[in-house]
């Protein structure tokens, strides 16, 4: 390409300075990060999907899977931490997303085995709107860590840590809905008993998603 003074112009090469920063084998956290969150969302449309029809054989055997590929990814991250001299981001901030994401896929697959444990084959509305947020989270999350391992502006991922919050605001109040109807009498005691633990455990599991973009937004903003 010619120039103004009619020399030939060169366009610079683009390229990405966090590849330089990054070693490719710390480009596995956020591999693996991204893995987690779709076991995590897999399992919060399985938890729907039961609410909507019937905890099957087939799907309690599906429930298990993801728990076993939740905890052997939470495991890969431990694994490739312990052996990196230097990693992407701080080591503790690593540890707690990881925690974090496999808490989230233990919730929902203990919510959802729950339900025959519980011997629960009727379910709440509360119940239903839960699992239609928690499923919305799980998308949330797994679009947030996407721009976390492309290094996306930090308007970006505030933006959406700010609509992970309001699911997460959602998911309360329909927490506190569910808690005043439980306590309102309708309900026998042994009802009240089960009903609060399911409630409970898709609330940690939202709380946990939060969590998760949050602390992955306070990363981005150190490093900004």
């Amino acid at each position: 390409m010619l120039g103004v003074c009619g020399k030939k112009e060169y366009n610079m090469p683009k390229f990405n300075l966090m590849s330089y920063i990054m070693p490719p084998e710390d480009k596995m956290f956020f591999t693996l990060f991204q893995d987690s969150a779709e076991i995590c969302k897999l399992s919060a449309k399985l938890y729907n999907e039961v609410l909507e029809t019937k905890l099957t054989e087939e799907k309690k055997e599906t429930a298990l899977k993801y728990r076993k590929k939740g905890k052997l990814s939470y495991k890969l991250v431990l694994k490739q931490l312990n052996k990196s001299f230097i990693t992407p981001i701080e080591r503790e901030d690593i540890q707690y997303i990881a925690v974090q994401l496999n808490k989230i896929n233990k919730k929902i697959v203990k919510a959802c085995l729950n339900l025959e444990v519980y011997h629960l084959t009727e379910y709440t509305e509360e119940m239903k709107e839960q699992a239609l947020t928690l499923v919305s989270a799980t998308e949330q999350l797994g679009d947030i860590i996407k721009k976390f391992k492309k290094v996306s502006d930090v308007d970006d991922i505030t933006k959406s840590n700010i609509a992970m919050k309001e699911l997460e605001t959602h998911g309360d109040e329909i927490h506190l809905k569910a808690m005043s109807e439980l306590f309102s009498g309708k309900f026998d005691t042994l009802d009240v008993i089960k009903l609060r633990d399911m409630y409970k455990e898709i609330e940690n599991a939202l709380d946990a998603c939060f969590n998760v973009s949050d602390t992955i937004l306070s990363v981005v903003l150190k490093g900004a």
